[in-house]
């Protein structure tokens, strides 16, 4: 199918661009276009106006700067998987390389996977694991959100329709080890069960967990009470079962041609566990 009529803008700065967005009706930013080119092609969506960014300079830098690493929203994923600063982020840098197929990580943007807000996506589960937030610009100025407020439903984020994601900001933590655990049925597919964990280590105890999960909801899901367990906790097998049987039962995934909504649970509970034992061997102690 093709898509809707539309009209199309290309604007050269990033003032340009918002701008536009401020002036036009039902408009869409086109950042690496691997998600909403095809679910425009299949009529999902059918917006009067695309509003191409790849022209706008500085949103594709990646650097650490005040605390945290800072990606722009037009860094491409195999941009960000061969980052050598991304490489110091051992849980980014596991995720990177298995978003998608290759094809897709050529032009596709962590910003635009991001916006897209697909409960399938990698990058939303990793962000929420980390304690990350984005950065929204419009003509009316700019606002940091944190990523539990960002994702808000299925395809759905708290951006408003003149805003651009510009920058997406990690806490650095030193002491952290983390990892992305994916199940997929052939590479490029939706993912069946992914799970973001990070472990960051204090005197011997676990100072800060971050678990987050693909696949099993209508967002990616913070399995805010597995962390909790996990704080002040030993690094133990027992500890970190508890937070994987946690975790399990935070999902709300249902059954499809990817499994059943039991083998989806079953799955979160083992990657977890996997993961947390991974990302607490990686923690400097």
């Amino acid at each position: 199918m093709l898509p809707s009529r539309f009209d199309y803008h290309r604007p050269e700065s990033l003032d340009e661009a918002l701008r536009l967005l401020a002036e036009l009706d039902d408009a869409k930013v086109l950042a690496g276009g691997q998600s909403l080119i095809p679910v425009m092609k299949l009529r999902l969506s059918a917006p009067e106006h695309l509003v191409d960014i790849n022209r706008v300079p500085g949103l594709d830098g990646i650097e650490e700067s005040g605390g945290a690493l800072r990606v722009g929203a037009l860094a491409r994923h195999n941009q960000v998987a061969a980052s050598d600063v991304v490489a110091r982020y051992p849980m980014l840098a596991a995720a990177a390389p298995q978003i998608a197929d290759p094809i897709v990580r050529n032009l596709g943007t962590m910003g635009g996977s991001l916006a897209h807000a697909d409960p399938a996506g990698d990058w939303g589960a990793v962000m929420l694991a980390a304690g990350a937030s984005v950065v929204a610009r419009s003509a009316r100025g700019e606002r940091e959100i944190p990523m539990t407020e960002f994702l808000v439903d299925v395809f759905t984020t708290s951006l408003e329709a003149d805003e651009i994601l510009t920058e997406i900001r990690v806490p650095a933590r030193a002491r952290a080890g983390g990892t992305y655990l994916k199940l997929e049925r052939k590479v490029g597919d939706f993912a069946t069960v992914g799970a973001a964990v990070q472990v960051e280590l204090s005197n011997g105890t676990i100072g800060r967990a971050g678990i987050a999960l693909t696949g099993v909801g209508s967002t990616n899901v913070h399995a805010t009470e597995a962390e909790a367990s996990l704080a002040g906790a030993e690094p133990t097998e027992g500890a970190f079962a508890e937070a994987a049987r946690l975790a399990a039962a935070s999902t709300n995934p249902i059954s499809d041609v990817r499994g059943s909504a039991e083998y989806k649970r079953h799955m979160v509970e083992v990657f977890v566990r996997r993961g947390l034992a991974t990302a607490a061997e990686m923690a400097p102690a």
